[in-house]
């Protein structure tokens, strides 16, 4: 028989609200230098994002308030944080996959799928002597509908848009031969995200379930590394991000409660490259 939820021990509970979340992870898996004009890279593998501090503790407490409130659905400041982080951060594991092209005057551009969205870029580098170098870029970025796990009630991921933009700048040294390739950098970043119900009522009748809208800024840094040979590499990341999200919750019949918070992520991430 299944564990009713309110007996569920608090660590499990939040547990599986990471695990089940819609994947937020969206890195950037590539070094400061960009490839010459013509030449393509290929990529794919899988992120991760984990909130901890106050953002952790905010999903945690909403899940755990879920869980005792069942059938209904909160109202309350405490709810609005976690649905708040639920939406705009997405912890969980992510596939990733996407292409850069170099398209030549030290420029590059890129496309990035990831399991709650998409991002596009275009940056531009700046050689500061071998065998280093400096690149500063723009990326476009959008989430999408991503899989409805009931993680917390009336957070329907399945009725997820957003769209952002975000900033990094990275310094990268790389080995003669190209086998070793090593970076730091800042990123900054905003997005918006809603989550509306959609129904097939008609339109007097709809919007009868609670709506979510949240902004989050952030700012981090992060470090990467990538090994390989010729034409294959398999590159680490790590960022640690600190986000502010601020936004509201509710509708639908109950109150709409505004909530901010704000905390730490941390986004590790691995890939294969391969270059043709």
């Amino acid at each position: 028989m299944t564990q009713p939820e309110a007996s569920r021990p608090p660590w499990l509970v939040a547990a599986t609200a990471l695990i089940l979340g819609c994947g937020g992870a969206t890195p950037l898996l590539h070094p400061a230098q960009v490839l010459p004009a013509g030449d393509i890279r290929g990529m794919a593998g899988i992120a991760a994002r984990t909130v901890v501090g106050n953002l952790g503790d905010a999903l945690r407490d909403a899940t755990n308030e879920a869980a005792a409130s069942l059938p209904n659905i909160p109202a309350d400041r405490t709810y609005t944080q976690g649905a708040l982080v639920a939406a705009a951060m997405g912890p969980d594991l992510s596939p990733v996959a996407g292409a850069r092209v170099g398209v030549g005057g030290g420029f590059e551009g890129g496309i990035m799928y990831t399991g709650r969205g998409a991002r596009i870029d275009l940056r531009r580098e700046f050689k500061l002597g071998r065998p280093w170098a400096l690149s500063v870029g723009l990326g476009l970025d959008t989430a999408f509908e991503g899989r409805d796990t009931n993680a917390l009630s009336g957070v329907d991921n399945a009725n997820l848009l957003g769209f952002g933009a975000d900033i990094p700048v990275l310094l990268g040294w790389r080995s003669t031969a190209g086998l070793y390739y090593f970076w730091v950098g800042a990123r900054i970043g905003y997005e918006h995200d809603t989550i509306q119900a959609r129904t097939e009522q008609s339109p007097q009748d709809q919007n009868t379930e609670p709506q979510l809208v949240g902004d989050r800024v952030a700012v981090g840094g992060l470090l990467g590394i990538a090994i390989g040979f010729k034409h294959i590499h398999v590159a680490l990341e790590l960022e640690a991000d600190y986000a502010y999200i601020t936004g509201s919750f509710g509708g639908g019949g109950q109150p709409v409660v505004p909530g901010s918070i704000d905390g730490v992520s941390l986004t590790p991430a691995t890939a294969l490259w391969w270059d043709f």
